[in-house]
C-alpha cells in the first residue's frame, strides 16, 4: 500500500487557481463545492496532505502545510476551508486509528474523504468493544462530499474524550446551511442516533502518539487546526488585496479614483503591512515548531501559545484588510462579484470559536506569564 508522492503539493495547489476561480460562484450559490472541484481535490490527493506516506498520502510539514491552504484559499476560501477541515480528520485518522479501521478506510485507490465536527460533543456508551454513539453536530464543512464522518463525544462513565469515525451512511444530515459567507462549504447539520462503533475506529481525542506516521502527529489534532485556520485567512486576505489592485491599476471603480489619494495610498500601505506581518509571524511560529517537532521533542507550552497567537493575529489582520478592501473598492464591492463574495467568506470565518475572545484571553495570559502551571488542552489551559 506504500507509496511516495514526489510533485510538491503546494504547487499543486497553487495550479488549481484557475479551476477553483473559474467554479467558486457556482459553488456558493449551489451550497456545496463543483463536482469538477472535488475532483481535482482527488486527483491532486490534496485530500491525503496529511495521511501518513505509508498510507499514500503526503505527510506534509507545516510550513508547506501553510502554503497549500493560502493557495488554495486564495483561489477560492470555500475550497480551502473543506480541503482544511477534511484533511485534517483524513490525516489524523490514518495516524491514530486502529488497524482494522486503516485497512478498511484506505484500502482504495481513491484516498477517503472523511469530515465531521470535532468541538460539541456527543455521547458514547461502552459496548462489547466499541461505543453506541449517539448526538447532534453543527458545522460538518465539506459533508456533501464526504465519505465518512470523524466526530467528536464524551465516554459516559469515564468522561474521556473520543474521536468516532463511522460511514457517512449512518448519519442523517439536516441541509441547514442558510448563511452569510462560506456557502460552498456545505456546513450543514447531522445527528447520529445509538450507532456501534468498533473501538478500532476510534481514538483518544486527545492523542499525540501516533500509531503511523511521524513527527508531524506529535502536535496532535489542535496544531492540525491551527495551521488550517492561520493558511486560510492569510489567503483570503491576499486576495482581496490583490483583487483591489487589480481595480486600482485597471482604473476601474473609485479604486482608481482613489488611486492618487494620500489616503487610500496611506490605508493600502498599511493594509500591505498587517499582511505581511501577520504571515510572518505565521512562518516563523511553525518553522521554529517544526524544527522541534522534527527533532523528536514535543512543543512547549509557551510555542503552543504562539501558534495559537499566529490564529488570531492573521485572522485579526484579515479582517482589516477586508475592511479596507470592501469600502475602497466602493459599489464594486457591494455587487455580486469577487471581492463582496470573498468578503462574506472571510466574514464567517472570523465567526469560528477557534478566533473568539475568550480564546485570545486565554492567550494573553499564557504570553503574559499569569498560566504558570497549565498546558494547553484544544483552545483552553488546563492543570497539569
Amino acid at each position: 500500500m506504500s507509496r511516495r508522492l514526489s510533485t510538491d503539493p503546494p504547487h499543486r495547489a497553487r495550479d488549481l487557481f484557475p479551476l477553483l476561480d473559474e467554479h467558486a460562484a457556482a459553488g456558493d450559490a449551489q451550497g456545496q463545492l463543483a463536482e469538477e472541484v472535488v475532483d481535482a481535490l482527488h486527483t491532486e490527493r490534496l485530500w491525503g496532505m496529511w495521511v501518513p506516506e505509508a498510507l499514500g498520502g503526503f505527510e506534509l510539514d507545516p510550513v508547506s502545510s501553510l502554503e497549500l491552504i493560502e493557495s488554495l484559499a486564495y483561489g477560492d476560501p470555500s475550497t480551502g476551508w473543506v480541503l482544511m477541515a477534511a484533511a485534517l480528520a483524513t490525516g489524523t485518522g490514518g495516524a491514530y486509528l486502529g488497524d482494522e479501521a486503516v485497512e478498511s478506510l484506505f484500502a482504495g485507490e481513491r484516498l477517503p474523504v472523511i469530515v465531521g465536527q470535532g468541538t460539541r460533543p456527543g455521547s458514547a456508551v461502552a459496548e462489547n468493544g466499541g461505543f453506541l454513539l449517539s448526538g447532534s453536530w453543527s458545522f460538518a464543512s465539506g459533508i456533501k462530499h464526504a465519505t465518512h464522518i470523524h466526530t467528536l463525544a464524551i465516554v459516559e462513565g469515564t468522561g474521556e474524550p473520543r474521536i468516532f469515525v463511522l460511514p457517512l451512511a449512518e448519519a442523517t444530515l439536516i441541509d441547514n446551511w442558510d448563511v452569510l459567507g462560506l456557502r460552498a462549504t456545505g456546513s450543514i447539520d447531522y445527528t447520529i442516533d445509538s450507532v456501534f462503533v468498533s473501538e478500532p475506529f476510534t481514538h483518544f481525542a486527545t492523542t499525540e502518539t501516533p500509531l503511523r506516521g511521524g513527527s508531524l502527529y506529535h502536535m496532535g489534532i489542535p496544531g492540525f487546526a491551527a495551521i488550517c485556520h492561520t493558511g486560510w485567512a492569510l489567503g483570503v486576505a491576499r486576495r482581496l488585496l490583490d483583487e483591489l489592485a487589480a481595480l486600482a491599476h485597471a482604473k476601474a471603480g473609485r479604486a482608481a479614483a482613489q488611486a492618487a489619494n494620500d489616503s487610500f495610498l496611506s490605508g493600502y500601505e498599511q493594509a500591505e503591512g498587517q499582511l505581511r506581518a501577520a504571515r510572518a509571524l505565521a512562518f516563523e511560529t511553525w518553522r521554529d515548531a517544526w524544527q522541534t517537532l522534527a527533532a523528536g521533542d514535543r512543543l512547549s507550552v509557551r510555542q503552543q501559545s504562539l501558534i495559537r497567537l499566529g490564529i488570531t493575529h492573521a485572522t485579526a489582520a484579515a479582517h482589516e484588510v477586508g475592511v479596507f478592501v470592501y469600502g475602497a473598492a466602493g459599489t464594486t464591492a457591494l455587487r455580486s462579484g469577487t471581492i463582496q463574495r470573498v468578503f462574506r467568506d472571510l466574514h464567517a470565518g472570523t465567526q469560528h470559536m477557534i478566533v473568539s475572545p475568550p480564546v485570545r484571553q486565554t492567550i494573553a495570559r499564557e504570553l503574559a506569564g499569569l498560566a504558570e502551571g497549565k498546558v494547553w488542552r484544544f483552545m483552553d489551559l488546563v492543570d497539569t
